[in-house]
């Protein structure tokens, strides 16, 4: 008979096999969700992965793995940091709609002005304003006790009908005949995201997300506070001991992770985007979860698991031109990859073994 053993300690070797489990697991298991739907599995398959990089569409689409990637990032590893401390942050996709909301904000009070000071005001706003969005949460959490999982997530769906009232109403573009939506950022020079090297798709978002690669990593490993972060989560009652103030532990992790999904809404909505519409959210927060626990929330990792996520949404986009595959198969198989990574993710902590259990 089959039976679980709780093992002492860990398993490094299975912490690091389980996300490539759960990658090759999603391609099985997706390739034969495609089959079910009438497609060639393997050609889905290859379409997702191989072709973004070395079809016949690769000069186009390499570039788009940074634009996809940046944000994807720069949402998980502000994350990562609360989930490593017990704090769950799941509305980042609001914060990240309030971030790009506050960003546009101030580059149209000021349109058609240039100025080289915009484009930093919208950086500071940006992120003032995921942040801000993301201590709704913590404050609630920290004076009354509410779940911080649930405030978060609803507050993605206020977020959501915020941005619709922008679009149609305060940020609609005066010039545009009636439709919803803001003026087009690309068009305004000083407040443009534009691409830093020609043809790469590297903008200042993309920096952004690769310095907070490098700090998350500095800061996890060498800092006081990342070893607050860490305690608290692996050990919470050895972190009252350690002196911990847990109430802004909660502050600053969610205060971190907000501020982050809105710089990662500003950088957006001020480069790829370009518009405050109705629709200019696309998951990025949700999916940024994915990115974390498939990067075993270790800032590395996180930079690995978000590019694998946006080869992902660019050979989804690809597999729905060419074999006319509906977007939400693409994002059910986007969404095995957590469940696959939480199914195997048992063999980290425990071993599998077969036979009666000895007498003691």
């Amino acid at each position: 008979m089959l039976r679980l053993e709780r093992r002492p300690q860990p398993s490094k070797m299975w912490s690091y096999l389980t996300p490539l489990i759960a990658v090759a697991a999603t391609m099985i298991v997706g390739g034969l969700l495609f089959a079910a739907l009438g497609k060639p599995p393997v050609e889905a398959i290859k379409t997702i992965f191989w072709d973004p990089l070395f079809g016949p569409f690769a000069s186009y689409s390499r570039p788009q793995l940074l634009i996809k990637a940046g944000p994807l990032i720069l949402i998980a590893i502000g994350l990562a940091l609360g989930f490593k401390a017990g704090i769950w942050n799941i509305g980042a996709e609001g914060q990240y709609i309030v971030g790009a909301i506050c960003g546009a904000a101030v580059a149209l009070a000021f349109y058609p002005m240039d100025g080289f000071f915009i484009f930093p005001l919208m950086i500071l706003f940006g992120g003032l304003g995921g942040f801000l969005w993301a201590m709704i949460p913590a404050l609630l959490k920290t004076r009354f006790g509410t779940n911080e999982i649930l405030v978060s997530l609803m507050l993605v769906y206020v977020a959501e009908q915020l941005l619709a009232a922008m679009a149609l109403g305060p940020l609609k573009n005066p010039e545009g005949y009636g439709f919803p939506g803001s003026r087009n950022l690309q068009q305004y020079e000083a407040a443009y995201n534009a691409e830093i090297i020609a043809g790469t798709g590297m903008h200042w978002g993309v920096v952004a997300a690769l310095i907070s690669v490098i700090m998350a990593y500095i800061l996890l490993g060498r800092h006081v506070l990342g070893f607050h972060i860490r305690v608290t989560g692996e050990a919470p009652r050895a972190a009252g001991f350690a002196g911990v103030h847990t109430g802004r532990l909660v502050v600053i992790c969610l205060g971190l992770s907000g501020a982050l999904a809105g710089l990662a809404g500003m950088f957006e909505i001020s480069g790829p985007s370009g518009v405050v519409s109705i629709d200019f959210n696309v998951g990025y927060g949700f999916t940024a979860i994915i990115v974390a626990f498939l990067g075993r929330l270790h800032p590395l990792g996180i930079l690995l698991a978000g590019l694998l996520l946006a080869l992902t949404y660019i050979g989804g986009e690809m597999a729905q031109m060419t074999l006319n595959l509906p977007s939400a198969a693409i994002q059910v198989f986007q969404g095995m990859l957590l469940f696959f990574l939480l199914a195997v993710d048992f063999l980290t902590n425990y071993r599998v073994r077969i036979g009666q259990k000895e007498a003691v």
